[in-house]
Protein backbone atom coordinates (compact mmCIF):
# COMPACT_ATOMS: atom_id res chain seq x y z
CA UNK A 1 0.00 0.00 0.00
CA UNK A 2 1.43 3.21 -0.64
CA UNK A 3 1.72 6.29 1.58
CA UNK A 4 -1.44 8.42 -0.10
CA UNK A 5 -3.23 5.04 0.05
CA UNK A 6 -3.07 4.36 3.61
CA UNK A 7 -6.13 5.25 6.26
CA UNK A 8 -6.46 8.60 8.86
CA UNK A 9 -5.98 7.21 12.10
CA UNK A 10 -9.22 9.44 12.65
CA UNK A 11 -11.02 7.49 9.45
CA UNK A 12 -9.97 3.77 10.40
CA UNK A 13 -12.64 1.51 11.86
CA UNK A 14 -12.16 -0.30 15.03
CA UNK A 15 -13.45 -3.45 16.99
CA UNK A 16 -13.68 -5.20 20.39
CA UNK A 17 -13.36 -8.85 20.69
CA UNK A 18 -12.22 -8.27 24.37
CA UNK A 19 -15.22 -6.47 25.07
CA UNK A 20 -17.54 -8.74 23.09
CA UNK A 21 -16.23 -11.98 24.49
CA UNK A 22 -15.80 -11.02 28.30
CA UNK A 23 -17.65 -9.81 31.18
CA UNK A 24 -17.47 -6.48 31.87
CA UNK A 25 -17.16 -4.31 35.22
CA UNK A 26 -21.27 -3.49 36.04
CA UNK A 27 -19.82 -0.03 37.64
CA UNK A 28 -18.82 2.40 35.79
CA UNK A 29 -17.21 4.87 38.38
CA UNK A 30 -13.94 5.81 38.22
CA UNK A 31 -12.23 5.76 41.24
CA UNK A 32 -10.13 3.22 42.89
CA UNK A 33 -11.79 0.01 43.86
CA UNK A 34 -11.94 -3.67 44.08
CA UNK A 35 -13.91 -5.21 41.25
CA UNK A 36 -14.96 -8.79 40.85
CA UNK A 37 -16.20 -10.65 37.93
CA UNK A 38 -15.07 -8.74 35.27
CA UNK A 39 -12.30 -8.81 33.14
CA UNK A 40 -12.30 -5.02 32.35
CA UNK A 41 -13.74 -1.77 33.09
CA UNK A 42 -15.04 0.68 30.34
CA UNK A 43 -13.39 3.70 30.95
CA UNK A 44 -12.30 7.12 28.94
CA UNK A 45 -9.19 8.08 28.84
CA UNK A 46 -8.63 11.89 30.45
CA UNK A 47 -7.67 14.89 28.10
CA UNK A 48 -4.83 16.02 27.81
CA UNK A 49 -4.14 20.06 27.28
CA UNK A 50 -1.71 20.06 24.51
CA UNK A 51 -0.47 17.14 22.90
CA UNK A 52 2.15 16.98 20.24
CA UNK A 53 3.29 13.77 17.93
CA UNK A 54 7.10 13.74 19.22
CA UNK A 55 8.16 10.53 17.40
CA UNK A 56 6.19 8.03 15.35
CA UNK A 57 6.98 4.49 13.79
CA UNK A 58 6.83 4.66 9.66
CA UNK A 59 7.28 0.74 9.98
CA UNK A 60 4.96 -0.64 12.16
CA UNK A 61 2.58 2.28 10.78
CA UNK A 62 2.88 0.81 6.93
CA UNK A 63 2.11 -2.20 8.54
CA UNK A 64 -1.19 -0.94 9.89
CA UNK A 65 -1.74 0.76 7.22
CA UNK A 66 -2.25 3.92 8.67
CA UNK A 67 -0.73 7.14 7.48
CA UNK A 68 1.85 9.73 9.26
CA UNK A 69 -0.22 12.25 11.02
CA UNK A 70 0.73 16.07 11.50
CA UNK A 71 2.31 16.74 14.75
CA UNK A 72 -1.12 18.11 15.79
CA UNK A 73 -4.99 17.25 14.69
CA UNK A 74 -7.60 14.58 15.08
CA UNK A 75 -4.91 11.68 14.67
CA UNK A 76 -2.89 12.90 17.75
CA UNK A 77 -5.70 13.69 19.93
CA UNK A 78 -6.45 10.33 19.60
CA UNK A 79 -3.45 8.99 20.93
CA UNK A 80 -3.27 11.09 23.28
CA UNK A 81 -6.98 10.37 24.40
CA UNK A 82 -8.64 13.25 23.35
CA UNK A 83 -10.65 11.90 20.79
CA UNK A 84 -11.81 8.15 19.62
CA UNK A 85 -12.20 6.84 15.80
CA UNK A 86 -15.18 4.68 14.97
CA UNK A 87 -15.71 1.33 17.07
CA UNK A 88 -13.24 2.11 19.55
CA UNK A 89 -14.76 1.12 23.34
CA UNK A 90 -11.98 2.23 25.46
CA UNK A 91 -11.24 -0.05 28.82
CA UNK A 92 -8.96 -0.94 31.66
CA UNK A 93 -8.02 -4.84 31.96
CA UNK A 94 -8.26 -6.30 35.30
CA UNK A 95 -5.54 -9.08 36.78
CA UNK A 96 -3.55 -9.66 39.73
CA UNK A 97 -0.01 -10.82 39.87
CA UNK A 98 3.28 -12.51 41.72
CA UNK A 99 4.86 -9.10 42.00
CA UNK A 100 8.87 -10.23 43.40
CA UNK A 101 7.55 -13.37 44.34
CA UNK A 102 4.42 -12.52 46.39
CA UNK A 103 1.00 -12.46 45.23
CA UNK A 104 -0.44 -8.57 45.04
CA UNK A 105 -3.79 -9.14 44.45
CA UNK A 106 -5.92 -6.69 42.20
CA UNK A 107 -3.37 -4.86 40.11
CA UNK A 108 -5.08 -4.26 36.49
CA UNK A 109 -4.22 -1.32 34.14
CA UNK A 110 -3.55 1.27 36.27
CA UNK A 111 -2.23 3.89 33.67
CA UNK A 112 -2.58 1.77 30.33
CA UNK A 113 -6.05 2.07 28.30
CA UNK A 114 -7.01 -0.40 25.15
CA UNK A 115 -8.55 1.72 22.68
CA UNK A 116 -9.54 -1.22 20.23
CA UNK A 117 -8.41 -3.62 17.72
CA UNK A 118 -7.65 -2.72 13.41
CA UNK A 119 -7.11 -4.92 11.07
CA UNK A 120 -3.43 -4.85 9.75
CA UNK A 121 -2.57 -5.00 6.19
CA UNK A 122 -1.59 -8.86 6.27
CA UNK A 123 -4.57 -9.79 8.28
CA UNK A 124 -3.80 -9.70 11.52
CA UNK A 125 -5.37 -8.43 14.57
CA UNK A 126 -3.86 -5.65 16.47
CA UNK A 127 -4.66 -3.88 19.70
CA UNK A 128 -3.87 -0.13 20.31
CA UNK A 129 -3.31 0.92 23.72
CA UNK A 130 -2.33 4.21 25.54
CA UNK A 131 -0.01 4.24 28.40
CA UNK A 132 -0.21 6.82 30.58
CA UNK A 133 -3.69 8.38 29.66
CA UNK A 134 -5.03 8.80 32.79
CA UNK A 135 -6.51 7.24 35.88
CA UNK A 136 -8.45 3.99 35.90
CA UNK A 137 -10.13 1.74 38.85
CA UNK A 138 -7.05 -0.24 39.07
CA UNK A 139 -5.17 3.04 39.86
CA UNK A 140 -4.92 2.79 43.30
CA UNK A 141 -3.60 5.61 44.97
CA UNK A 142 -1.46 6.93 41.15
CA UNK A 143 -2.53 9.35 38.87
CA UNK A 144 -2.18 7.30 35.75
CA UNK A 145 0.48 9.58 33.74
CA UNK A 146 3.53 9.00 32.41
CA UNK A 147 6.46 11.42 32.14
CA UNK A 148 8.34 11.87 28.96
CA UNK A 149 11.34 9.51 29.91
CA UNK A 150 9.58 6.27 30.75
CA UNK A 151 7.36 6.23 27.41
CA UNK A 152 10.58 6.98 25.35
CA UNK A 153 12.02 4.32 26.67
CA UNK A 154 9.24 2.42 26.13
CA UNK A 155 8.67 3.70 22.72
CA UNK A 156 12.52 3.29 21.86
CA UNK A 157 13.39 -0.33 23.33
CA UNK A 158 10.19 -1.98 21.88
CA UNK A 159 10.86 -0.95 18.77
CA UNK A 160 14.64 -1.51 18.85
CA UNK A 161 13.70 -5.34 20.15
CA UNK A 162 11.94 -5.75 17.07
CA UNK A 163 14.23 -4.73 15.28
CA UNK A 164 16.65 -7.23 16.95
CA UNK A 165 14.45 -10.00 16.17
CA UNK A 166 12.92 -10.06 19.76
CA UNK A 167 9.47 -11.21 20.38
CA UNK A 168 7.55 -7.87 21.82
CA UNK A 169 5.14 -5.58 21.69
CA UNK A 170 5.27 -2.20 19.47
CA UNK A 171 5.25 1.44 19.80
CA UNK A 172 2.98 3.07 17.05
CA UNK A 173 3.68 6.72 18.43
CA UNK A 174 5.07 8.70 21.46
CA UNK A 175 2.94 12.07 22.69
CA UNK A 176 3.92 15.10 24.62
CA UNK A 177 0.67 15.96 26.69
CA UNK A 178 1.85 19.38 27.02
CA UNK A 179 1.40 18.62 31.77
CA UNK A 180 3.78 18.26 34.09
CA UNK A 181 3.28 15.17 35.91
CA UNK A 182 4.84 14.94 39.30
CA UNK A 183 7.38 11.75 39.74
CA UNK A 184 9.35 10.83 42.94
CA UNK A 185 12.00 8.75 40.70
CA UNK A 186 13.48 7.15 43.17
CA UNK A 187 11.12 6.49 46.09
CA UNK A 188 13.35 8.58 48.03
CA UNK A 189 10.96 11.77 48.89
CA UNK A 190 12.21 13.96 46.48
CA UNK A 191 9.28 14.61 43.84
CA UNK A 192 9.69 16.84 41.36
CA UNK A 193 7.47 18.13 38.00
CA UNK A 194 8.54 15.95 34.68
CA UNK A 195 7.40 16.45 30.88
CA UNK A 196 4.07 14.06 30.34
CA UNK A 197 4.16 11.81 27.77
CA UNK A 198 1.88 9.04 26.25
CA UNK A 199 3.11 6.22 23.89
CA UNK A 200 0.47 4.36 22.36
CA UNK A 201 1.53 0.63 22.07
CA UNK A 202 0.44 -2.16 19.21
CA UNK A 203 0.14 -5.68 20.29
CA UNK A 204 -1.81 -8.56 19.00
CA UNK A 205 -3.26 -8.55 23.06
CA UNK A 206 -1.83 -7.12 25.99
CA UNK A 207 -3.27 -9.95 28.14
CA UNK A 208 -0.92 -11.30 30.23
CA UNK A 209 -0.39 -14.41 33.10
CA UNK A 210 -2.28 -11.74 35.49
CA UNK A 211 -5.47 -11.70 33.84
CA UNK A 212 -5.98 -15.38 34.77
CA UNK A 213 -4.54 -15.36 38.12
CA UNK A 214 -7.01 -12.95 39.61
CA UNK A 215 -10.29 -14.93 37.86
CA UNK A 216 -8.38 -18.32 39.51
CA UNK A 217 -7.61 -16.15 43.17
CA UNK A 218 -11.30 -15.18 43.25
CA UNK A 219 -12.70 -18.36 42.20
CA UNK A 220 -14.06 -17.06 39.45
CA UNK A 221 -13.94 -20.29 37.18
CA UNK A 222 -16.75 -19.29 34.50
CA UNK A 223 -15.34 -15.99 33.67
CA UNK A 224 -11.82 -17.90 33.74
CA UNK A 225 -12.90 -20.23 31.26
CA UNK A 226 -14.33 -17.86 29.24
CA UNK A 227 -11.22 -16.13 28.90
CA UNK A 228 -9.43 -18.83 28.29
CA UNK A 229 -11.55 -19.82 25.16
CA UNK A 230 -11.17 -16.00 23.67
CA UNK A 231 -7.46 -16.27 23.77
CA UNK A 232 -7.52 -19.99 22.45
CA UNK A 233 -10.01 -18.70 19.84
CA UNK A 234 -8.31 -15.14 18.73
CA UNK A 235 -5.04 -15.52 19.12
CA UNK A 236 -4.14 -19.25 19.01
CA UNK A 237 -6.59 -20.48 16.12
CA UNK A 238 -4.35 -23.53 15.00
CA UNK A 239 -6.01 -25.01 17.92
CA UNK A 240 -9.19 -26.44 17.91
CA UNK A 241 -11.37 -24.99 20.94
CA UNK A 242 -13.94 -27.90 21.11
CA UNK A 243 -10.86 -30.61 21.26
CA UNK A 244 -11.10 -31.26 24.77
CA UNK A 245 -7.23 -31.68 24.64
CA UNK A 246 -6.53 -28.10 23.67
CA UNK A 247 -5.70 -26.16 26.79
CA UNK A 248 -3.41 -28.15 27.88
CA UNK A 249 -1.95 -28.29 23.95
CA UNK A 250 -2.44 -24.16 24.55
CA UNK A 251 -0.22 -23.98 27.80
CA UNK A 252 2.26 -25.96 26.35
CA UNK A 253 2.65 -23.42 23.44
CA UNK A 254 2.50 -20.89 26.03
CA UNK A 255 5.81 -22.49 27.75
CA UNK A 256 7.66 -23.19 24.11
CA UNK A 257 6.66 -19.12 23.40
CA UNK A 258 8.30 -18.20 26.46
CA UNK A 259 11.27 -20.17 26.51
CA UNK A 260 12.33 -18.76 23.22
CA UNK A 261 11.47 -15.14 24.13
CA UNK A 262 13.56 -15.14 27.13
CA UNK A 263 16.33 -17.13 25.15
CA UNK A 264 16.42 -14.26 23.04
CA UNK A 265 16.91 -11.97 25.88
CA UNK A 266 19.72 -13.64 27.23
CA UNK A 267 21.10 -13.69 23.08
CA UNK A 268 21.47 -9.73 23.39
CA UNK A 269 21.68 -9.20 26.68
CA UNK A 270 18.66 -7.79 27.36
CA UNK A 271 17.40 -7.58 31.07
CA UNK A 272 13.46 -7.24 31.75
CA UNK A 273 14.07 -5.76 35.00
CA UNK A 274 10.70 -6.36 36.39
CA UNK A 275 9.59 -9.90 35.49
CA UNK A 276 6.55 -10.12 37.54
CA UNK A 277 3.99 -12.82 36.58
CA UNK A 278 1.80 -9.68 35.42
CA UNK A 279 4.41 -8.65 32.93
CA UNK A 280 4.36 -11.93 31.39
CA UNK A 281 2.37 -11.74 27.75
CA UNK A 282 0.12 -14.51 27.01
CA UNK A 283 1.56 -15.09 23.63
CA UNK A 284 4.99 -14.80 24.42
CA UNK A 285 6.20 -10.93 23.80
CA UNK A 286 8.27 -9.00 25.84
CA UNK A 287 5.67 -6.53 27.45
CA UNK A 288 6.19 -3.81 29.58
CA UNK A 289 9.42 -1.56 29.25
CA UNK A 290 9.99 -0.23 32.83
CA UNK A 291 13.78 -0.48 34.80
CA UNK A 292 14.95 -2.81 31.69
CA UNK A 293 18.31 -2.57 31.10
CA UNK A 294 21.54 -4.02 28.70
CA UNK A 295 24.15 -6.18 30.00
CA UNK A 296 27.02 -4.05 28.90
CA UNK A 297 29.94 -5.03 31.36
CA UNK A 298 28.96 -8.80 31.65
CA UNK A 299 28.04 -9.25 35.20
CA UNK A 300 24.78 -12.26 35.11
CA UNK A 301 23.88 -10.86 38.66
CA UNK A 302 23.67 -7.30 37.17
CA UNK A 303 20.04 -6.00 37.53
CA UNK A 304 19.06 -2.65 36.72
CA UNK A 305 16.28 -2.22 38.79
CA UNK A 306 16.51 -0.43 42.19
CA UNK A 307 13.87 -1.76 43.84
CA UNK A 308 15.60 -5.44 42.97
CA UNK A 309 19.08 -4.09 43.81
CA UNK A 310 19.50 -6.32 47.48
CA UNK A 311 17.78 -9.38 46.20
CA UNK A 312 18.25 -9.51 42.58
CA UNK A 313 15.88 -11.72 41.48
CA UNK A 314 15.17 -10.58 38.21
CA UNK A 315 19.04 -10.03 37.19
CA UNK A 316 20.18 -11.50 33.65
CA UNK A 317 21.54 -14.87 35.01
CA UNK A 318 18.20 -15.42 36.54
CA UNK A 319 15.86 -14.69 33.50
CA UNK A 320 15.35 -18.24 32.32
CA UNK A 321 14.42 -19.43 35.72
CA UNK A 322 12.05 -16.62 36.36
CA UNK A 323 10.39 -17.40 33.22
CA UNK A 324 10.07 -20.58 34.54
CA UNK A 325 8.62 -20.11 38.00
CA UNK A 326 6.19 -17.64 36.25
CA UNK A 327 4.70 -20.36 34.05
CA UNK A 328 4.33 -22.54 37.26
CA UNK A 329 2.09 -19.76 38.77
CA UNK A 330 -0.13 -19.81 35.44
CA UNK A 331 -0.54 -23.79 35.42
CA UNK A 332 -1.46 -23.16 38.97
CA UNK A 333 -4.29 -20.33 37.79
CA UNK A 334 -5.08 -22.91 34.84
CA UNK A 335 -5.89 -25.94 37.19
CA UNK A 336 -9.93 -25.04 37.39
CA UNK A 337 -9.42 -26.05 33.48
CA UNK A 338 -6.81 -28.28 33.10
CA UNK A 339 -7.12 -30.50 35.94
CA UNK A 340 -4.37 -33.23 35.27
CA UNK A 341 -1.33 -31.83 36.79
CA UNK A 342 0.76 -33.88 34.56
CA UNK A 343 0.22 -32.32 31.77
CA UNK A 344 0.85 -28.94 33.32
CA UNK A 345 4.16 -30.47 34.28
CA UNK A 346 4.99 -31.47 30.64
CA UNK A 347 4.45 -28.07 29.51
CA UNK A 348 6.89 -26.48 32.24
CA UNK A 349 9.42 -29.62 31.05
CA UNK A 350 8.66 -28.40 27.43
CA UNK A 351 9.75 -24.86 28.59
CA UNK A 352 13.08 -26.20 30.18
CA UNK A 353 14.06 -28.13 27.57
CA UNK A 354 13.16 -25.54 24.70
CA UNK A 355 15.23 -22.94 26.20
CA UNK A 356 17.90 -25.11 26.76
CA UNK A 357 17.87 -25.92 22.85
CA UNK A 358 16.98 -22.40 21.71
CA UNK A 359 19.52 -21.04 24.01
CA UNK A 360 22.06 -23.35 23.04
CA UNK A 361 21.83 -22.92 19.65
CA UNK A 362 22.00 -19.04 20.00
CA UNK A 363 25.33 -19.27 21.91
CA UNK A 364 26.45 -21.68 19.00
CA UNK A 365 26.01 -18.90 16.28
CA UNK A 366 27.62 -16.16 18.90
CA UNK A 367 30.81 -18.06 18.91
CA UNK A 368 30.50 -19.16 15.46
CA UNK A 369 30.10 -23.01 16.09
CA UNK A 370 27.89 -25.36 14.73
CA UNK A 371 26.76 -26.46 18.41
CA UNK A 372 28.03 -26.24 21.36
CA UNK A 373 27.21 -30.13 22.39
CA UNK A 374 30.35 -31.59 21.46
CA UNK A 375 32.74 -32.77 23.88
CA UNK A 376 34.84 -29.37 25.84
CA UNK A 377 32.00 -27.11 24.35
CA UNK A 378 30.91 -26.25 28.22
CA UNK A 379 33.65 -25.83 29.64
CA UNK A 380 35.30 -23.71 26.47
CA UNK A 381 31.22 -21.99 27.26
CA UNK A 382 32.14 -21.83 31.00
CA UNK A 383 35.49 -20.50 30.39
CA UNK A 384 34.85 -17.76 27.87
CA UNK A 385 32.15 -16.29 30.78
CA UNK A 386 34.97 -16.97 33.22
CA UNK A 387 37.01 -14.52 31.27
CA UNK A 388 34.30 -12.09 30.60
CA UNK A 389 33.56 -11.55 34.25
CA UNK A 390 37.32 -11.79 35.36
CA UNK A 391 37.22 -7.90 34.21
CA UNK A 392 34.53 -5.86 33.19
CA UNK A 393 33.99 -6.96 29.73
CA UNK A 394 31.35 -4.87 27.54
CA UNK A 395 29.61 -7.95 26.51
CA UNK A 396 27.92 -6.49 23.11
CA UNK A 397 31.50 -5.02 21.85
CA UNK A 398 33.42 -8.33 22.45
CA UNK A 399 30.66 -10.84 20.38
CA UNK A 400 30.56 -8.50 17.44
CA UNK A 401 33.95 -7.86 17.27
CA UNK A 402 34.90 -11.78 17.49
CA UNK A 403 32.95 -12.66 14.41
CA UNK A 404 34.14 -9.16 12.78
CA UNK A 405 38.14 -10.48 13.25
CA UNK A 406 37.48 -14.43 13.36
CA UNK A 407 40.29 -14.55 10.50
CA UNK A 408 42.77 -13.19 12.89
CA UNK A 409 46.01 -14.58 15.16
CA UNK A 410 45.20 -15.05 18.81
CA UNK A 411 46.93 -12.54 19.76
CA UNK A 412 45.49 -10.00 17.10
CA UNK A 413 42.02 -11.05 18.51
CA UNK A 414 43.66 -9.65 22.56
CA UNK A 415 44.33 -6.36 20.97
CA UNK A 416 41.09 -6.57 18.49
CA UNK A 417 38.62 -8.58 20.49
CA UNK A 418 39.34 -8.29 24.41
CA UNK A 419 40.94 -4.26 24.99
CA UNK A 420 38.30 -2.18 23.21
CA UNK A 421 35.56 -4.16 25.28
CA UNK A 422 37.66 -3.45 28.58
CA UNK A 423 36.10 -0.88 31.02
CA UNK A 424 39.76 -0.43 32.63
CA UNK A 425 42.19 -1.87 30.80
CA UNK A 426 44.80 -1.27 33.37
CA UNK A 427 43.28 -4.02 35.08
CA UNK A 428 44.03 -6.80 32.84
CA UNK A 429 47.05 -8.65 33.81
CA UNK A 430 49.47 -11.02 32.09
CA UNK A 431 48.19 -13.86 33.69
CA UNK A 432 44.56 -13.24 32.56
CA UNK A 433 45.89 -12.49 28.96
CA UNK A 434 47.64 -15.74 29.14
CA UNK A 435 43.81 -17.42 29.71
CA UNK A 436 42.35 -14.82 26.84
CA UNK A 437 44.97 -16.42 24.53
CA UNK A 438 44.62 -19.99 25.36
CA UNK A 439 40.91 -19.48 24.78
CA UNK A 440 41.18 -18.47 22.20
CA UNK A 441 43.68 -20.99 20.59
CA UNK A 442 41.19 -23.65 21.99
CA UNK A 443 38.52 -21.42 19.84
CA UNK A 444 39.78 -21.54 16.73
CA UNK A 445 41.08 -25.33 16.73
CA UNK A 446 37.09 -26.06 17.76
CA UNK A 447 35.37 -23.79 15.00
CA UNK A 448 38.29 -25.05 12.25
CA UNK A 449 36.30 -28.58 13.70
CA UNK A 450 32.80 -27.29 13.13
CA UNK A 451 32.64 -27.98 9.29
CA UNK A 452 31.62 -24.79 8.65
CA UNK A 453 34.00 -22.21 6.70
CA UNK A 454 35.16 -19.32 7.88
CA UNK A 455 32.42 -16.90 6.03
CA UNK A 456 29.69 -19.34 7.10
CA UNK A 457 30.65 -18.34 10.57
CA UNK A 458 31.05 -15.07 10.77
CA UNK A 459 27.79 -15.13 8.80
CA UNK A 460 26.13 -16.74 11.84
CA UNK A 461 27.91 -14.44 14.43
CA UNK A 462 27.00 -11.04 12.76
CA UNK A 463 23.48 -12.36 12.89
CA UNK A 464 23.33 -13.26 16.07
CA UNK A 465 25.63 -10.38 17.77
CA UNK A 466 24.03 -6.78 16.92
CA UNK A 467 26.40 -3.75 16.58
CA UNK A 468 24.31 -1.10 17.91
CA UNK A 469 21.40 -1.43 21.30
CA UNK A 470 19.06 1.28 22.40
CA UNK A 471 21.86 1.48 25.54
CA UNK A 472 20.35 3.18 28.44
CA UNK A 473 23.32 6.32 28.39
CA UNK A 474 22.14 6.96 24.74
CA UNK A 475 17.96 6.47 25.44
CA UNK A 476 18.98 9.20 28.24
CA UNK A 477 20.40 11.37 25.96
CA UNK A 478 17.29 11.35 23.78
CA UNK A 479 15.13 12.04 26.57
CA UNK A 480 17.70 15.00 27.56
CA UNK A 481 16.99 16.46 24.35
CA UNK A 482 13.88 16.03 24.05
CA UNK A 483 13.08 17.24 27.52
CA UNK A 484 14.13 20.41 25.98
CA UNK A 485 12.32 20.09 22.99
CA UNK A 486 14.55 18.62 19.96
CA UNK A 487 13.89 15.48 19.34
CA UNK A 488 16.16 14.78 16.39
CA UNK A 489 18.64 12.52 19.00
CA UNK A 490 15.51 10.37 19.25
CA UNK A 491 15.14 10.19 15.58
CA UNK A 492 18.58 9.70 14.71
CA UNK A 493 18.96 6.71 17.66
CA UNK A 494 15.50 5.10 15.60
CA UNK A 495 17.19 5.02 12.53
CA UNK A 496 20.17 3.62 13.56
CA UNK A 497 18.22 1.11 15.92
CA UNK A 498 16.25 -0.17 12.78
CA UNK A 499 19.59 -1.92 11.46
CA UNK A 500 21.17 -3.26 14.62
CA UNK A 501 23.07 -5.81 13.04
CA UNK A 502 24.45 -3.85 10.14
CA UNK A 503 27.62 -1.29 10.45
CA UNK A 504 26.49 1.92 9.38
CA UNK A 505 28.71 4.68 8.32
CA UNK A 506 29.76 7.45 10.61
CA UNK A 507 27.82 5.89 13.69
CA UNK A 508 30.43 4.03 15.12
CA UNK A 509 29.41 6.88 18.65
CA UNK A 510 25.94 4.24 18.57
CA UNK A 511 28.28 1.15 18.91
CA UNK A 512 30.97 2.71 21.95
CA UNK A 513 30.88 1.35 25.33
CA UNK A 514 28.92 3.49 28.15
CA UNK A 515 30.53 6.11 28.99
CA UNK A 516 32.30 6.92 32.73
CA UNK A 517 30.17 9.48 32.96
CA UNK A 518 26.87 7.28 32.83
CA UNK A 519 27.82 4.64 35.28
CA UNK A 520 26.17 6.05 38.29
CA UNK A 521 23.90 8.45 36.60
CA UNK A 522 20.06 8.11 37.28
CA UNK A 523 18.48 6.75 34.18
CA UNK A 524 21.90 5.25 32.66
CA UNK A 525 22.51 2.49 34.82
CA UNK A 526 19.95 2.12 37.82
CA UNK A 527 16.27 3.03 37.36
CA UNK A 528 13.41 2.50 39.43
CA UNK A 529 10.07 1.18 38.79
CA UNK A 530 8.86 4.87 38.23
CA UNK A 531 11.19 4.63 35.04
Amino acid sequence: MTTSARRALQETQFESTVVEALPADPQSENVPRQVSGAAYTVVAPTAVVAPSLLAWSEDLAERLGLERPPSKGAAVDILAGNGLAPGMCPYAARYGGYQFGNWAGQLGDGRAITLGELIALDGSRQELQLKGAGPTPYSRFADGRAVLRSSLREFLCSEAMHHLGVPTTRALALVSTGEQVVRDMFYDGHPKPEPGAIVCRVAPTFIRFGNFEIHAASKEHVVLRRLVDHVICAHYSNFDIKDPATPAAWFTEICRRTAVMIAHWMRVGFVHGVMNTDNMSIVGLTLDYGPYGWLEGYDPNWTPNTTDAAGRRYCYGKQPQIGLWNLARLAGALMPIIEDCAVLQRGLELYRNTYRVTWQGMLAGKIGLDSIEREGDTALVDELFSLMAAVETDMPIFFRALGEHIVDREYRLIEQVVEPALYDASRFPADLRARWQAWFLRWQKRGEASGLDTSERQRHMNANNPCYLPRNYLAQLAIDAAAEGNVEPLAELLSVLRRPYERQLNRDAYASRRPEWARHRAGCSALSCSS
